[in-house]
């Protein structure tokens, strides 16, 4: 039942964690990357306090003090950090390419910080899975960057290791509490970054960028966390750290849905085959 249940939040994590990247990409078309990192950072950090003040959470443990520090440098500032600055050079499309190798990262952090130890036919899923997405992502005709797709590595690197982290202090703390003391323990340096390097006016920032900042403050940076490390505590760090497999094909479904943008055969077959990578590495991963 909780692996089930691991599953389904880790579902829901995924489908919010898919606007992310569009939400960054129109956010930084006019705010500058390194302010934008810190006010999602700071905006997302003063919800968090709020609520661990309304639920009278206790204070985490001197010993978690480190591992949220880790979490905090992985999720909260090095991923939206150094995404936002790799969008600024490449394509939404051309960072989904990298998208496809976060569950193996995920994976491997899992066995490395979570003392996971999936069978050996887990990896095939896995590995197959990077694969198909990012062998997709790269016959949709994107132009590459070396410094982006350097950023971009960085970026799923540094990610994984906070996914592990925060998925094995979930276990502990709880899903929300993690993401939330994460924030809060980055609030001092996102806020006072976010007051000095504030625009010295918002009158040219339109709505786009607007409900861009609100995207990935709001839902990316806290609500979607909340599920994702229930999920990954509950179901597990590397198999349901697979889902995220799915996440630009929610993309292209949101696209087709709202901007009524072609959904073509081969990505239909795509998706197929990536569920069916995802499907092997339930099965094996654990």
């Amino acid at each position: 039942m909780d692996k089930t249940a691991g599953w389904i939040s880790g579902f829901i994590g995924v489908l919010i964690f898919s606007g992310s990247l569009p939400a960054t990409r129109v956010a930084v078309m006019q705010f500058d990357p390194v302010f934008l990192t810190v006010a999602r950072a700071a905006i997302a950090g003063l919800l968090a306090l709020a609520l661990l003040v309304l639920f009278r959470e206790k204070r985490p443990a001197w010993r978690d003090l480190m591992a949220l520090s880790v979490v905090a440098l992985g999720v909260v500032i090095g991923f939206p950090l150094l995404t936002a600055l790799a969008l600024r050079l490449v394509s939404s499309a051309h960072s989904m390419v990298f998208i496809g190798l976060l569950p193996l990262a995920t994976a491997v952090f899992g066995v490395l910080r979570g003392g996971e130890r999936p069978k050996p036919a887990f990896w095939l899923f896995s590995l197959l899975g990077s694969l198909l997405v990012a062998g997709f992502a790269l016959m949709q005709g994107v132009q590459a960057s070396p410094l982006g797709d350097g950023l971009m590595l960085a970026a799923i690197v540094v990610c994984g290791l906070g996914y592990a982290e925060g998925a094995r202090l979930s276990r502990t703390l709880g899903g929300w509490q993690v993401i939330s003391w994460a924030l809060v323990l980055a609030l001092p340096a996102t806020l006072v970054a976010s007051l000095l390097l504030m625009p010295d006016t918002f009158s040219a920032i339109r709505a786009p960028a607007w409900l861009g900042l609100g995207y990935v403050s709001l839902f990316s940076m806290l609500i979607g966390f909340i599920f994702w490390y229930r999920g990954l505590a509950l179901g597990g760090i590397a198999a349901v750290g697979q889902l995220q497999l799915l996440q630009p094909f929610f993309g292209f479904a949101l696209a087709a849905t709202l901007l009524h943008e072609p959904v073509t055969p081969i990505m239909l077959a795509a998706a197929g085959a990536v569920i069916l990578c995802v499907v092997g590495a339930r099965r094996y991963g654990r």
